[in-house]
């Protein structure tokens, strides 16, 4: 899901089986995503994942490095990733958001050959498009919890805010 002037293009791993399933980004139970993005101010009420269309009405869109869905991120090859880099830089290039917000900082690298790269604004940009790496939501990365992600994506939010 994306459109032309979006302030942020959201971009996940990959569609997991519930997303699969249902067609709705994040949409397994449990998955912290929506929360953070209603919790930092992006969105003025919690949409469920059933609801994502509205994102566009706030100049969000979303989308996923590698489209191939599976039961865990592990399952992609290293080959995958990059060529979801790839695929997604050339997205961006044509859609031209304000940001591009990566979530989850081992896909980051994987897909951008980044290793070092870490959670945060990156100094890489596509075309006049920022690059922000945002935690990966799912509720496996207990290392981050709600408030954290939370405060993660309003940095976010409040560099989206200044463009």
């Amino acid at each position: 899901m994306a459109a032309d002037g979006l302030r942020v293009l959201f971009c996940g791993i990959n569609p997991g089986l519930m997303t699969a399933a249902t067609g709705h980004h994040f949409a397994r139970p449990g998955n912290r995503f929506w929360p953070a993005l209603h919790r930092s101010g992006f969105t003025p009420e919690l949409l469920p994942p059933s609801q994502q269309e509205k994102l566009l009405s706030y100049g969000l869109g979303i989308t996923n490095v590698v489209a191939r869905a599976t039961a865990r991120a592990d399952e992609l090859s290293a080959e995958e990733y990059r060529e979801g880099g790839r695929l997604l830089a050339a997205k961006v290039a044509r859609l031209r958001p304000g940001w591009l917000a990566v979530l989850g900082v081992t896909a980051y690298r994987a897909a951008f050959d980044d290793r070092k790269a870490r959670v945060g604004p990156q100094a890489r940009t596509i075309g006049g498009t920022r690059v922000w790496v945002l935690p990966n939501p799912s509720g496996l990365n207990a290392h981050w919890t709600p408030a954290t992600l939370a405060e993660e994506f309003g940095r976010l939010r409040e560099a989206a805010a200044d463009r």
